[in-house]
């Protein structure tokens, strides 16, 4: 598998782009359990059904650039971004977490080429530490150890031990990374709304918000015809303030606002909505209100 994915991160990123908007759709079509949950999650969230199409294939699109992220030189994989967007943003953010001497948090949702944003920071800011949840399948390991662990690019495993290192690292003004769409662990979250819908939602990005020295938004948006990302940086609309629920769903607004600007390169298929039997039971009520997470 490893040689196949060598050949794959070989072909040119228009083609890999075009091979993966074609498994995609494939994927849609044959699985019924991604087609309902991508369906659902549109819907629920008010996309246009218009936009599932679009969604299969920038998801396939998405799962093999990642293959090339990985397999090649972090310099050709930085390589590939060809604009950034919010950069006065990001240049006063480092000034003011030197200042403080706390590193910045940055929150990448599963929109557009989210592997390629660590990358970035790595290869031009230095030492950042990003949260890593070991894959279902044990053959990926090897692969993803290797893609994500680069130099200046370090991972903290996603239980105790993670969390202090990641804490650690924003004390020393080191940068963090993690996705804050994750569905987390049964004990990790709180039933937040996330679209209009009840979310089993982490807590762990608010509550590393309160350690950062600043918190920044990032995602890599997938330019058309392969040629390459575009990284943007903003801030949150509003400073995030209040208790560690307060800054959770504060969090889940400002990810919903930027899907919103790009609804087709997100994960819609991704099951953000389940539950396990270890979690607090679903509310009933609206998900308007705050639910508290277990104590």
């Amino acid at each position: 598998m490893l040689l196949f994915f060598r050949f794959l991160a070989l072909l040119p990123l228009k083609l890999l782009h075009a091979l993966g908007a074609a498994a995609g759709l494939l994927v849609y079509a044959l699985s019924s359990r991604y087609r309902r949950h991508l369906r659902e999650n549109m819907a629920g969230a008010g996309i246009p059904a218009t936009l599932r199409l679009a969604v299969a294939r920038e998801a396939g699109k998405q799962s093999l650039e990642t293959i090339k992220i990985w397999m090649n030189l972090q310099e050709e994989a930085v390589a590939m971004i060809r604009e950034i967007k919010g950069l006065d943003c990001l240049n006063a953010a480092l000034a003011e977490a030197k200042e403080s001497g706390r590193g910045i948090l940055y929150l990448t949702p599963h929109l557009g080429c989210f592997e390629i944003t660590a990358q970035y920071l790595a290869f031009a800011f230095g030492d950042i530490t990003v949260l890593y949840r070991p894959p279902r399948y044990r053959a990926l390991q090897t692969l993803i150890l290797a893609g994500r662990k680069r130099d200046c690019l370090h991972l903290a495993a996603a239980d105790i031990s993670g969390v202090r290192a990641l804490i650690r690292a924003l004390k020393r003004g080191e940068a963090v990374g993690l996705l804050p769409d994750q569905t987390p662990r049964a004990g990790e979250g709180a039933w937040l709304d996330f679209f209009g819908r009840h979310a089993y939602t982490m807590t762990l990005a608010a509550r590393l918000s309160e350690a950062a020295g600043v918190t920044l938004l990032v995602w890599g948006e997938r330019l058309p015809q392969g040629q390459g990302f575009r990284l943007h940086f903003s801030r949150p609309a509003s400073p995030l303030k209040g208790d560690t629920i307060t800054r959770a769903r504060q969090i889940n607004r400002e990810i919903e606002n930027l899907v919103r600007c790009c609804p087709s390169q997100y994960l819609w298929g991704y099951n953000r909505y389940k539950e396990s039997r270890n979690m607090t039971a679903k509310p009933t009520e609206a998900p308007n209100n705050i639910i508290e997470p277990p104590t």
